[in-house]
Order: C-alpha cells, then structure tokens, then sequence
C-alpha cells in the first residue's frame, strides 16, 4: 500500500538542488515518486509501506541536507528569516565601509584594513555557501552554491596573495588593486535576495496560517456526564461537544440536540447563517450565530472540512507547473555547462587579453561565474506559485494544482453556478413593503428597536439601515431570540415579533397578500423578514 511523507528539507539554494535531492529520494527502495519545491522547501513522497522514513531522512542527510516530517501545517518558522536579515545586515555594514574606503584615497595599511573588514562576510555570512558547495562536490554535482564559492573566493584570495606576496605581483606585471569590494559586494547582495526570499515564503504562507487560525484551541467536550474543556486535538470522533452562542464549531460533526444559526462563509461564502436543527452537519471553524447546541464528532484533525481544504492548498503550492519541470531538467545541466564556460572564458583572457591579462582572466572569470547563478530558474516560478494559490486561498478560492493554476492564463470565461455566493459578505435592505395606513419610517422604526440587540447578520442591516436613515430608536424590553426563525420583543406596550413566513405562520398572524409579494423578492434572489 502507498503511502505519502511530507519532509522537510534545509540547504536547497537553487533549481539543481531540487533535482539532486529528487534523485537521491528516488534512489531509496520502494519509493515511487518524489517532488520536491524549492519555494516551499518540501518533498512529497509516496513510497511503499515497508520504507522507513528515516531511510529517507538518512539519504538526504548523506546528500547535505537536513530532512525532518513536517507537522507544521504550512505554518513557517521566522528563524529561516531572521538568520538571514541578521547575516544581511552586518554584511551589509561592512561591505559599505569596504566600498568608501576604496573611493577614498588611499593611506598606509588601507589594503590590511580591507583584509580584515573582508573576512568576516567572506567566512561568516557567506559561510552557507560554503557548505553548500561542499555538499554538492560530495555528490559529484554543482549548484548555486558552487558558483558563489568559487567566484567570491577567487577574487578574495587574489586580493590576499596581492597583499601577502607582494613582489610575485610584481614580477608577473599584475596591478597591485585588490577585489575585496567585489567578493563582500556579492555575498551581500545574495543574501539579500536570500532575505528578500524568505520574507515572501512567509507571507505567502499567510493565507494558509489564516485558515489553520479559524479553527479553535480548546472545545467542550461530556465525558462520562461531565462537560470539559480540552484542547481540539484531543477530540476523537463520537465525542460529544457542546457550543454556545458566539463559539466556534470545534470540529464536524452531527447536531444531537439543540437549535441554531451557524455562519458557514468560511467553507460556501454565503453570508446568512444557516439554520441548524437535529440531525443536521456542522463544519468545524464556523461560527455559532445563536442558540445553544450538543453534537456528536465524525470527523476530526486532518480530516475535517477545514482540515482537507489546509491540506489541498499545501499540496497546491508543493506541486510543479509543466513549465517549472522544464527548469528542473534545464538546471541540471546548467551549473556545469556554466562552470565549463568561466574556465573557457579564464583561458581565452589569460592567453589573449591585454596586460595585465591574469587579472582581467581572474575578473572575467568571476563575472560568468556569478551573473550566471540560477536563482530567478529555481525560485521564481515555484514562488509564483506559492503566491498564486496562497492569493487564492485567502480570497476563497481553492487551487487545485500548479498545473490548473498555469492553465488559468487561457480562461476567457468563468461561469458561476451560484448567484448566492458573489456578494459583498453583508446583508442590505433593499427593500420595504408595508401594508396600508403604515409608512416605511414607521415600519423601519419599528423593526430596528426590536431587533438592536439581535447578533443576527439579518438584525444588523436592519438597524445599520435606520441609522443611516437618521430614525430614532426605542430601546425594547422582553427581547427574545427565536432560534432558527427570528425575534419577539416588547417596544412600548407592543409586542413586535420579527421573523421568516414560518414564525409568522406558527403564530397565527395572517399575510393579508404580504405573502405574494414576498415570493417575488424570493424569485430575485432576496431574503425576506416580517
């Protein structure tokens, strides 16, 4: 039987890495498929029940890379972030004094001074880079990584031999310009869009932070008679909880008893609440509008509605366009072929470029080398699609796939079966039909001093429309909420009683042809009260 593991995965810098660490997943016996993203910094295997997870940790682990099982719901962490603006920072001060000391003219010792201010940013903040590079060379391959290493470390240690072995510059006619500037200049601006990279990974996680927020800490649950308050994760399914008005539903499940208005928006966008009675599902994450109830758990954790819908969009954003796929095979042969080019280049220089001719080899050297470092090829199209789905995520619409989402640019059409959902997500008045020897002030008057202290959404337009007519309110007295039909309060000597055609029918009051017009409101889309 296949399963699905979500690793973790720390040290991919660019597209090759995504391509060595699939290879090495897929090497592991009985392991069917592997993709990993860059942007998101997983992988997704499925492989057979009989491979331990750990092989797969191990494997990458013999690769360079840090793996563990993600658990974290897409919730990223902020120390990816930090070590890298921390890092920036201080590369960034020390670069900028290196660069005022080169354009200032120069004193005795200047070139020690660079020296020291140099090696700081060149063995410490670029020291990622590094190992890295050291990784790579351990499997026989070449990444981002190799190509910063090389190139800053060229124009670092050709600055020391200037400094140290003077006379050796001399004799091989080389100018005495050392290129500290260059080597620091360049590990701070990687490490900027390292910084820059992390922070966008964060906010576009925001969407699915949002969704994992919605679900509440801490539920209600009877056990053994006695009601207790334990956390979310601790329910099991057939337990039973109960909700009070305000509260948000823990989990899915059945209503065994009770009555109440519950605001689904989160799941079908629809901003009145829906009535719940006995025997109906309520969905985990919605908010209880009114009334009290008790329901039974079907289904809790990763399988709930909310559950499925964190986990569609995670695997959403982990997944790869065909074009990204087509990046992947390109940058394996990329580093190398760049690589081969720099030393290509070296050559060409070193044996018929203008004196000084190493140093102009050296310079061009390091240009191939760095300009030529895949970042836009592994990150953009995978953090395209991070945010893509992420966006839609935090607009309500769900994404099914990377390739769905690449295919959305040819839609010239979009066809909505449900004219209920395309709302502003707040109920208006649109409109007041009252019966003869009655006026609209009146009427309104009426319904907005009953209904003020209704949490109802229905309620709420009401009286935001009174108050935007300037009417003034009575406060009511005797105010009860009828749950699932609607209000009953006292203004005055009057009892006022507000509600669906249901309510009004229970209580014998007749329609006298109100009825009628009210079935037209219904046939445009409208919700009626009486």
């Amino acid at each position: 039987m296949a399963t699905t593991t979500i690793l973790k995965i720390e040290g991919m810098h660019c597209a090759a890495c995504v391509g060595r660490t699939e290879k090495v997943l897929l090497k592991v016996e009985n392991v069917n498929s592997a993709l990993v993203n860059l942007a998101t910094e997983k992988a997704t295997v499925v492989h057979d029940d009989r491979v331990n997870v750990q092989t797969l940790i191990d494997a990458l682990k013999a690769a360079g890379f840090a793996a563990t099982v993600d658990r974290q719901s897409g919730i990223s962490k902020d120390e990816p972030q930090q070590k890298f603006q921390i890092k920036f920072i201080v590369a960034a001060i020390l670069s900028s004094i290196i660069m005022v000391l080169h354009f200032t003219p120069h004193f005795a010792g200047v070139n020690y001074v660079l020296w020291v201010l140099a090696t700081p940013v060149q063995f410490w903040a670029g020291a990622g880079f590094y190992r890295g590079a050291w990784n790579a060379l351990k499997c026989k391959s070449a990444d981002m990584n190799t190509l910063i290493a090389i190139g800053t470390s060229a124009a670092y240690f050709y600055s020391v031999i200037i400094i140290v072995f003077p006379r050796l510059i001399d004799q091989t006619e080389l100018g005495a310009g050392v290129y500290f500037d260059t080597s620091s200049m360049i590990i701070t601006l990687v490490l900027l869009g390292k910084f820059l990279e992390s922070r966008a990974k964060k906010q576009t996680t925001a969407a699915i932070r949002k969704l994992v927020n919605l679900q509440p800490k801490m539920a209600s649950v009877i056990r053994n008679g006695q009601e207790t308050l334990v956390p979310v994760s601790e329910v099991v399914p057939d337990d039973i909880i109960k909700v009070r008005p305000g509260e948000r539903v823990p989990v899915d499940g059945i209503i065994l008893k009770g009555y109440s208005s519950i605001n689904e928006s989160m799941l079908t966008g629809e901003s009145i609440p829906v009535e719940k009675k006995p025997d109906d599902e309520v969905i985990g994450a919605s908010i209880n509008e009114t009334g009290s109830f008790t329901f039974k758990a079907t289904r809790v954790g990763s399988q709930t509605v909310l559950g499925q819908i964190i986990r569609l969009v995670e695997e959403a954003q982990s997944s790869k366009a065909p074009i990204q796929r087509m990046a992947d095979v390109v940058s394996g042969y990329f580093v190398p072929i760049v690589i081969l080019i720099s030393v290509v280049t070296f050559t060409i220089w070193y044996l018929a470029g203008p004196e000084p001719s190493l140093t102009y080899a050296l310079l061009n050297l390091i240009a191939v080398l760095i300009i030529a470092c895949p970042c836009a090829l592994g990150l953009a199209t995978p953090t395209a699609i991070m945010v893509g789905t992420g966006k839609g995520a935090e607009y309500g619409i769900l994404i099914r796939d990377a390739a769905a989402l690449e295919r959305t640019s040819k839609i010239d059409t979009v066809l909505m079966d449900k004219t209920g959902t395309l709302t502003t997500g707040t109920p208006v008045v649109t409109d007041i039909i009252t019966a003869k020897g009655v006026t609209e002030e009146e009427l309104l008057t009426i319904a907005a001093s009953a209904e003020q202290h209704s949490e109802h959404p229905l309620a709420r337009a009401v009286v935001d429309y009174a108050i935007q007519r300037e009417l003034k309110l009575s406060e009511p007295h005797k105010f009860n909420a009828i749950a699932g039909h609607g209000i009953e309060a006292v203004i005055g000597n009057k009892l006022i009683i507000i509600g669906n055609h249901i309510l009004i029918a229970d209580r014998g009051i007749k329609f006298n042809g109100m009825d009628t017009k009210a079935k037209e409101l219904w046939q445009n889309g409208k919700t009626t009260m009486f």
